[in-house]
């Protein structure tokens, strides 16, 4: 199409009974000023309301509020170049798939077939999951935790029929079966038609937009604060929390910059991997070690951190600090709330900062950094990220992700991120669907770090040998 964009569409799916048709009938009955042709499959387990069909005769036919609906009684392909023919009629397309199926084979589609990748571009892909009935057929269909690995929003719906505590449980659950996803709570698939349209998804700039964290590794720490503390005795002090313990990380000699931090978390990440020291209320922290701090007895409990010259430490922790009203506090008694400039002294001056600890702000975070934490992969899907810094030479990397979709394509359900590539001035975007891999030269690095980040999701995936394999693409 040279006078026209492409087409953007949505791939809607979800397990028997999750709500797809009561979603559809939604958008094809309601004024939101949104002209959509619907792709329905009749194989779906309650078909569209014909009342509101006004003219049925054919394959494509419209609906009472200008919509467009089709039913797929062949080929996707072939009713979508039919659907073309009616490219004045409609700016967005709507995929259902059955309540059986893996959406894969949809989504692969828009990579396969050079027409329609001139006239549709993949937007986005929707799962509904029935918040009521998901526990149990997680414990027995592949399909339903294929669908959820797909995602880009899992519209969490009849949240209605479940009580909170549930509601929660199933929504972490979700979660860590696929960080990719935005989670949107729905009762009768009762949301916005903008909560399932026009996402981006597959515009890596968009997605990163929304979510700057969205490429980052895990890690097995939530937060760090860099501190500035003079000579002296420090103490660390927690309220009761989500948990009976907390790992942490006192990490000397920390820079502040980004590139210093993501140095000091790759470090610690190497040292979370030994196990920890359980520390008690009242011992001393030590500096560069693994601890596990022992919360399980009420109230307040204290730590204690020795410095024996000025340094700038960094706090690598396993939980946010207001999960535990983290504060630290000098020899003084004055107390600073990690992660913001509270002072408990409305004097927070420096006084002679030769010979005492400085107070207020000098005491303060200089910087401050969320990490994506890390969590147990359920039903064996999950998550692995890859963050490096280099170029890629284009030979290995090809021979590389040629291997890798091969021998495990069929176990990578999506992909997406970016690569520096040796000899190439702008960043080289990837995404991908099961073994189908579309890529090409983006926007130029210019100042930018030249740094590789790149996202699987899939089931049984080696994240130690994948990123071993891509490190070794580099120069």
């Amino acid at each position: 199409m040279s006078t026209q964009s492409r087409v953007p569409v949505t791939i809607l799916t979800g397990f028997l009974g999750s709500g797809k048709t009561t979603l559809l009938n939604r958008i094809l009955t309601e004024e939101h000023g949104k002209r959509i042709a619907v792709i329905e499959n009749e194989f779906g387990e309650v078909g569209i309301d014909q009342a509101l069909v006004i003219n049925a005769d054919e394959e494509v036919f419209e609906m009472s509020n200008g919509c467009i609906c089709c039913t797929v009684r062949g080929d996707l392909i072939r009713v979508l170049n039919n659907l073309n023919k009616r490219r004045d009629k409609f700016d967005y397309v709507l995929v259902e798939t059955t309540g059986l199926a893996d959406p894969g084979p949809v989504a692969q589609t828009f990579f396969m077939d050079d027409e329609l990748r001139a006239e549709y571009a993949l937007d986005g892909i929707v799962t509904l999951v029935d918040a009521a009935h998901i526990e149990q057929q997680l414990g027995r269909s592949d399909e339903s935790t294929e669908q959820i690995a797909f995602a880009d929003v899992l519209l969490l719906n009849k949240t209605d029929l479940v009580p909170d505590e549930t509601l929660d449980r199933v929504e972490s659950r979700i979660r860590d079966m696929n960080r990719m996803a935005r989670v949107v709570r729905s009762e009768r698939a009762n949301v916005p038609v903008d909560a399932v349209l026009d996402l981006g998804a597959f515009d890596l700039d968009q997605v990163l937009e929304r979510r700057p964290t969205f490429l980052e590794p895990e890690y097995p720490f939530e937060w760090t604060g860099v501190y500035s503390l003079a000579t002296g005795r420090y103490e660390l002090s927690l309220a009761e929390g989500p948990d009976p313990s907390m790992s942490l990380v006192v990490l000397p000699d920390q820079g502040t910059d980004d590139a210093a931090l993501r140095e000091g978390a790759e470090w610690c990440v190497r040292e979370y991997a030994e196990p920890s020291m359980a520390i008690q209320p009242g011992e001393e922290i030590p500096a560069g070690k693994h601890v596990n701090l022992q919360l399980d007895s009420p109230g307040r409990k204290s730590f204690f951190i020795d410095i024996a010259a000025p340094v700038r430490v960094g706090l690598f922790t396993q939980h946010l600090p207001e999960e535990f009203d983290l504060q630290l506090r000098n020899a003084d008694g004055e107390s600073f709330k990690m992660g913001s400039n509270f002072c408990s002294e409305p004097d927070c001056i420096e006084e002679d900062a030769g010979t005492r600890r400085i107070k207020g702000a000098a005491v303060a975070a200089q910087a401050e950094r969320t990490w994506v934490a890390q969590h147990e992969h359920d039903d064996e899907v999950g998550s692995i990220s890859i963050e490096v810094d280099g170029d890629a030479d284009p030979e290995k990397l090809n021979a590389w992700l040629g291997q890798l979709l091969r021998d495990r394509g069929v176990d990578i359900f999506r992909m997406k991120g970016f690569i520096s590539v040796a000899g190439e001035s702008r960043r080289f975007v990837f995404q991908g669907v099961h073994m189908l891999f579309d890529g090409q030269p983006d926007r130029e690095w210019g100042d930018l770090p030249r740094r590789n980040q790149l996202v699987f999701i899939g089931r049984n995936l080696d994240g130690q040998s994948m990123r071993e394999g891509f490190e070794a693409c580099l120069i």
